[in-house]
Formats: structure tokens, C-alpha cells, sequence
């Protein structure tokens, strides 16, 4: 891969598609290296520039954000599908996740959290938006393994907790680090303690254990009741 992540924006929106590439271009080495609201020309513009990440809105005429996700995935493509969209639906976050998708992202999110997940969905991470992290919680609970909150819980120091706490609440580790008044590194390396302790594959999954045991509505030095 080169130096820089290349992105390409798939929206059927001038004014926003411009807009975001006006925020994402030079952002922490991200390119855009296409751009474009129709679908048919988005197929051909993979081929053609071979971006890392596709950043695709949901309801675009004719066939929808969908359509050129499930087309992406049978295509072979290696890259990285995340659905940046108006739509907090959780019925269409499933199917966008169903459909091959990498992410699913607000159109209100800030600019800093789309930066942010795309170089987490680039590392194999499925990304949301904090907004949507709560319904995540019910389609992921059935594969979620059988172990007790306090079990869990139990293993994390209190700094863990309050890193966990963070995380649940949708912030980067830039964010984290200057809260706690600790370094970025630091914090990189509590959140992989964090998913190693609680066996969890990515951020999004420690959000929802945070969020689905009540860890999120906790201070760092508080217990699990």
C-alpha cells in the first residue's frame, strides 16, 4: 500500500461529495482519488484507481448505496466499503453490514471521527457511529460469548475501566489521551489490554460490551454493581 490511504467518495450529492473531500484530502496522508454520485462510474473507478477505502452513501438513485456494496464484495474488490448516510435506522446499518460493508457512519458525525474510522476499518475493524453503537448491541448480542459482566469486568484496572468508558462514548484516542491527560501511545495500549482481557476483536465490540453492561454510565473508579 502506498503512503497514503486513498479514498474514493461515492454520493449522489455534489455539494457534500465536494465538501468531503475538501475535509478528508491531506487529513493524516488520506487522498481522494475519485469521486463520483453514480454507481456504474463508481465500478469502473475502483478499477481504474484502486482505492483502499469506499466511502458510500445509502439511498442513491437507482439502485442505492447497496446494490454497489454487494457488487464491490462479488467483485472481489480488496478494499474497504464504510456507508456514510443520513439513515440512523438500525435495519439499515444490518444490511449495510450484510451487504459487505466495513463501517456505518453519520452524515453529523465530526470530521475527526470519519478520519478516525477509516484507518480503523483499514486495520480489519468494523466501524459505527456512537449514535448507532446501542442498536449494534442487539445484532450482536446472539454471537456474543457466554460470560458474566462481573467475570469480565473483574479483570480491567482502573484505569481500563475509564479508558472502556471512552471508548463506549464513541471518542478517538487523540480525544481519550487529552482527557486523561496521558499520551496517544498509552492509550493505544490500554485499548488493546482492554480487547485482549475482554476477548474482543475491535472497538466497536468494547463499545457495545461497555454499553450493554452499563460500564458507560460509570466513572473510572466506580465498581460493577
Amino acid at each position: 500500500m502506498s503512503d497514503f490511504v486513498k479514498v474514493m467518495l461515492v454520493d449522489d450529492h455534489p455539494l457534500f461529495r465536494r465538501g468531503l473531500a475538501e475535509l478528508l484530502e491531506g487529513r493524516d496522508a488520506i487522498r481522494v482519488v475519485a469521486a463520483t454520485g453514480d454507481c456504474e462510474e463508481a465500478l469502473r473507478l475502483v478499477r481504474e484507481n484502486a482505492p483502499d477505502v469506499a466511502i458510500v452513501d445509502l439511498n442513491m438513485a437507482p439502485h442505492g448505496g447497496l446494490a454497489l456494496l454487494r457488487r464491490l464484495r462479488d467483485a472481489g474488490w480488496g478494499g474497504k466499503s464504510i456507508v456514510l448516510t443520513v439513515s440512523d435506522s438500525a435495519d439499515d446499518m444490518a444490511n449495510a453490514l450484510a451487504s459487505g460493508a466495513s463501517g456505518y457512519l453519520l452524515k453529523d458525525m465530526e470530521p475527526e471521527q470519519v478520519v478516525d474510522a477509516v484507518r480503523r476499518a483499514l486495520k480489519g475493524e468494523t466501524v459505527v457511529a456512537p449514535a448507532m453503537t446501542l442498536k449494534l448491541v442487539d445484532l450482536l448480542h446472539p454471537k456474543r460469548a457466554a460470560a458474566t459482566r462481573a467475570d469480565l469486568f473483574a479483570q480491567l484496572t482502573a484505569r481500563e475501566r475509564e479508558i472502556l468508558r471512552h471508548v463506549a462514548l464513541g471518542q478517538t484516542n487523540k480525544t481519550i489521551a487529552r482527557a486523561l491527560d496521558i499520551s496517544h501511545e498509552t492509550v493505544k495500549l490500554h485499548v488493546r489490554k482492554i480487547l485482549s482481557k475482554l476477548k474482543l476483536s475491535s472497538r466497536v465490540e468494547a463499545a457495545v460490551f461497555a454499553v450493554e453492561h452499563g460500564v458507560a454510565a460509570l466513572r473510572g473508579d466506580q465498581a460493577v454493581p
